[in-house]
């Protein structure tokens, strides 16, 4: 108790500091009236005013459609220009006052001019051409300098789509598109760049990451991972199972996996490599376990509010459909975590020297009530707006119970700005993802492309999903998930519910593969983001993390052809019976993961629990009898082996 106790007034010291920083910072801000802090006051500000914007809107009611996006991605460009420098690292300079004076201008005349340049949608002017060619040369300025690059060349290859179709090869040419239409369909209406994305952007997204800003801030984060400590860290392979607890709780919070493994990376890794793990897999573990954090439930990355209106699911229902899926991603994870520790010996950490479960939940456990108020409102029928904009209420209300996570006005300012920054690099990619389904829209390129990958398939559903799934891998790097999804969502999920995948499944598959790619190499940001902390290669780093999650890479094919685990079709029973035998199968391929299964495991052994795991997840009942039948064969082996070792070794200790 004595340990827990010190250990609790740490947590209320960092939090102090944390909290007297913040101060701190904004008293400079105060000081000195010169440029420089005239210009962080300014950027403050309107970030700030973005957060507000969002909460006010969310609390008394948006403004009308295009008025309420165009504000929300305006606002956002802005801000990119003023935070994001033209040469990355650079300094502020001429070309970015000359951008943002073009972004106020164009602010101008889109928001004062909002009623006149929709009434011309069909056959706007040429100054709704010249502004609407602007904007859509911002909006791909801003989304370079935030996600970079090749997202940015993206949107321009399908604005070159758009407009030269003619040129394209075989299946994927079509007529081609007026510029005058292009800009009209992409500028003046809701089916371009103000499409789903940038609609869910403006009203539930940016909301929910002002939330995990708000709770992060008033300790929840701290809480979540004393919690997951506490539960798991002396349990075998402890350190590395609570990192993939806390990542887990503290991911789905902040929807986005680098972020995550920079907040409880700082803190997991070291410890793990303290306590005997190496740095490779120390830095894999938590990047497996931050990237999962998007898939789940209950907050997800922002990606599953787009899919909601894509798929005409509420969220909320979404966000069950996706927990068994996500608990087997993270049972495999943990699972290669605990054969790991015991392959090579490694026990937890002593109980005396982790926080009391208890303690945590009686100190702290009302710190996880703003997202059960998120949870109940939902459920209750409220829309994620409305149960943001009393969740962050509830954030703010909570933190005053405890003077350690009271939130000031500097702290609640602070949570703001916060928000605001966080949101504008997923802001600008669902700008550029609108122009994606903006040309998909105008082309009819979904119906190509998936007549196009059913036919290179053959018809063959698991070739397909082979096919799907790289491509959506190759579309995630480099670029946030919410695009990876948009664009698969319009290209891929089509072909998979053509052959006859639940339509929930098609759009979990592409989400989840989409995901995963900020583990895959060469642009593997999480992995790339924990090896830093750990000291590991890169490159060596992001192929141990594929390794630790391929059960995430297996779990979209199981629910793909068992649309039950999604909780589709089936009843109670079937729902049982598809878990129970999905979990004994994660054991059995996280064992031949690791080489490790009771003992260790030889390489034939490895190939018949990979095979009897397969064999387990595929439907039919012949498969699960020779995968049970596989797995008790080498179980027994495996007891006997292990039997036969101990005597030997009673026998030499005797002698």
């Amino acid at each position: 108790m004595a340990a827990s106790a010190t250990k609790m007034q740490k947590i209320d010291t960092t939090i102090n500091q944390k909290q007297a920083y913040i101060e701190e910072v904004w008293k400079i801000r105060k000081q000195k009236w010169n440029g420089a802090r005239f210009f962080v006051l300014f950027t403050s500000l309107l970030a700030i005013g973005l957060s507000l914007f969002h909460i006010y809107t969310a609390g008394f009611g948006t403004l009308p459609s295009w008025q309420q996006r165009s504000v929300h991605v305006l606002w956002a460009i802005l801000l990119i220009f003023l935070l994001f420098p033209f040469k990355k690292g650079g300094k502020f300079g001429i070309v970015d006052i000359v951008l943002i004076l073009i972004t106020l201008a164009t602010s101008v005349y889109m928001i004062g001019g909002a009623e006149m340049i929709q009434s011309r949608q069909g056959d706007i002017n040429a100054s709704d051409t010249l502004v609407g060619s602007v904007f859509i040369i911002l909006v791909l300025e801003a989304t370079r300098r935030t996600n970079g690059i090749l997202m940015a060349l993206i949107g321009v290859f399908f604005l070159i789509y758009v407009l030269y179709g003619q040129y394209f090869p075989g299946a994927l040419a079509h007529p081609g598109i007026r510029y005058e239409k292009m800009v009209d369909h992409m500028f003046s209406g809701t089916l371009g760049i103000f499409s789903e994305p940038i609609y869910v952007s403006s009203t539930v997204l940016l909301l929910f990451v002002v939330f995990g800003s708000f709770l992060m801030r008033s300790g929840g984060g701290q809480f979540f991972t004393d919690f997951a400590f506490g539960a798991l860290g002396n349990k075998t392979g402890g350190p590395a199972l609570s990192a993939v607890g806390s990542s887990a709780l503290v991911a789905t919070i902040t929807g986005n996996g680098a972020a995550n493994a920079a907040i409880t990376g700082s803190f997991t890794i070291p410890l793990m490599k303290k306590l005997g793990y190496n740095k490779r897999f120390s830095a894999a573990v938590e990047a497996v376990a931050s990237q999962g954090g998007q898939i789940m439930p209950p907050i997800m990355g922002a990606s599953i509010f787009i899919m909601a209106e894509t798929v005409g699911i509420p969220y909320i229902k979404l966000a069950l459909y996706a927990l068994i899926p996500a608990v087997i991603y993270f049972f495999i994870a943990g699972m290669v975590v605990y054969f790991h520790a015991k392959r090579l010996h490694l026990a937890g950490i002593p109980k005396e020297q982790l926080p009391s479960v208890k303690s945590v939940l009686l100190r702290q456990g009302y710190l996880f009530l703003p997202i059960v108020v998120i949870l109940g409102l939902m459920i209750y029928g409220f829309s994620p707006m409305k149960a943001g904009f009393y969740a962050i209420l509830a954030t703010i209300i909570l933190s005053w119970i405890k003077k350690a996570t009271r939130m000031n006005l500097i702290g609640i300012l602070a949570a703001l700005e916060d928000g605001a920054k966080n949101a504008l690099t997923v802001i600008a990619a669902c700008a550029t993802a609108g122009i994606i389904v903006g040309a998909v829209s105008l082309t009819g390129l979904g119906i190509t492309f998936s007549r196009f990958v059913i036919n290179v398939a053959d018809g063959n559903l698991f070739l397909l999903l082979a096919l799907v799934a790289v491509a959506s891998i190759i579309m995630g790097m480099g670029m946030p998930t919410v695009s990876a999804y948009v664009i698969l969502a319009v290209l891929g999920a089509p072909a998979l519910i053509e052959l006859g995948v639940n339509q929930v499944a098609a759009h979990m598959f592409v989400f989840y593969f989409g995901v995963l790619s900020g583990l895959t190499p060469p642009v593997a940001i999480t992995a790339y983001t924990t090896a830093g902390i750990a000291g590991s290669d890169p490159f060596k780093t992001s192929l141990y993390a594929i390794k630790i999650g391929l059960g995430g890479f297996f779990v979209p094919f199981i629910f793909a052809y068992n649309p039950v685990l999604l909780m589709q079709g089936g009843d109670m029973i079937d729902i049982i019976l598809a878990i129970t035998s999905a979990c004994f199968s994660c054991i059995l391929f996280a064992g031949g993961l690791e080489g490790y299964f009771i003992r260790s495991l030889s390489l034939l052994k490895r190939l018949i629990i990979f095979i009897s795991a397969i064999l387990l997840v595929i439907p039919g009942v012949l498969g699960d009898l020779i995968g049970i039948v596989l797995a008790l064969c080498l179980i027994s082996w495996q007891w006997r082996g292990k039997k036969l070792n101990d005597m030997e070794d009673s026998k030499q200790s005797i002698g």
